[in-house]
């Protein structure tokens, strides 16, 4: 049982979160790094936007530009939603599908590694499962 004391030392057995509309939940910690993490991957594509272009494979590349912006402006509004009760659903159907959208960006960089040096090998592997284990997390967070 949630419980507040006084000053005095009385229990009140109420929630201090619960008035102020804050989850007391363990969940919270891990949605707000989730968005707090996806926000600053879309901000991320504002910033450094030739970076995430290189990444998008040949057969799109003419709209390498527009797609970069895009998954950033989703990856932003997808993080923020995260981050409130009433959007959280579907921000996180958003972000799993946006992360399926990518998913052949990563797949070309594990591709074609020969384009990304600076880059180790081993690392374009590893990033094509992490994309489901962040899916999860999508999914995870964004039950209550």
């Amino acid at each position: 049982m949630d419980t507040e004391t006084t000053d005095s030392g009385a229990s009140t057995g109420t929630d201090p979160l619960a008035a102020t509309g804050v989850e007391p939940r363990p969940g919270r910690r891990s949605r707000l790094l989730l968005g707090l993490a996806f926000v600053g991957a879309g901000v991320n594509h504002f910033l450094m936007p030739r970076a995430y272009e290189r990444i998008v494979p040949p057969s799109m590349s003419s709209r390498a530009h527009s797609l970069v912006l895009i998954s950033g402006v989703a990856e932003i509004a997808g993080g923020l939603g995260m981050l409130l009760r009433w959007t959280r659903r579907p921000a996180g159907i958003g972000l799993i599908a946006l992360l399926a959208a990518v998913f052949p960006a990563n797949l070309h960089m594990a591709r074609a590694p020969e384009d990304f040096h600076k880059i180790p090998r081993w690392a374009l592997y590893a990033r094509l499962p992490l994309q489901p284990l962040m899916m999860w997390w999508a999914w995870s967070a964004m039950r209550d």
